[in-house]
């Protein structure tokens, strides 16, 4: 198992095939997916497609994606956080799912905070954008306190989201403006 990084309580690493399950059981939890806009994972081999299609091509094409995050103290799986390159769009996107048990721990704000300082320090990248359901108060707030910027309201893929966006720190600001992502 290879460690992407680490933080105070959790680390992350890459998904690897054989992850299926874990994807499977974070979908069937009804308050994970409540606002996101995928089909459902109806079989483990649903998850097998997600992860051969969408996160472990990431890897390889873009040296990023969604990791699988562990607490330290127990080694548990507790979701996924992570960096994802949405071509379409030509932007970097932060996204993060968690089992509801771990929910209301701060897990949700250290990982996506972490994630955004990896992409910025780590991977260089000089934008990230953030998007939530605009009624997912849980996940605006962690956006918001991991000093995300409010950019628009906006409908992406027929759900409706609030977008945010946060600079490289260590990029001039007339630089971050020149390349957007």
């Amino acid at each position: 198992m290879q460690i992407i990084f680490e933080t105070a309580r959790l680390y992350f690493r890459q998904f690897t095939s054989e992850d299926a399950p874990l994807i499977f059981a974070l979908n069937q939890h009804a308050a994970v997916v409540k606002y996101v806009h995928e089909l459902p994972l109806l079989t483990v081999a649903d998850a097998e497609r997600v992860l051969q299609n969408s996160i472990l091509p990431q890897y390889s094409k873009y040296d990023l994606g969604r990791y699988a995050v562990y607490t330290k103290h127990s080694n548990a799986f507790i979701g996924w956080c992570g960096l994802k390159y949405r071509q379409e769009i030509d932007e970097v996107d932060l996204g993060y799912r968690f089992i509801p048990s771990s929910w209301g721990k701060g897990y949700g704000t250290e990982a996506a905070a972490n994630t955004l300082h990896y992409g910025f320090q780590t991977k260089k990248l000089n934008r990230i954008t953030g998007r939530a359901h605009i009624e997912n108060i849980a996940s605006l707030t962690i956006l918001r306190k991991i000093g995300m910027q409010y950019l628009c309201n906006e409908v992406v893929d027929n759900c409706p989201v609030e977008t945010y966006e946060a600079f490289n720190p260590n990029v001039k600001k007339s630089e971050n403006l020149r390349n957007n992502s």
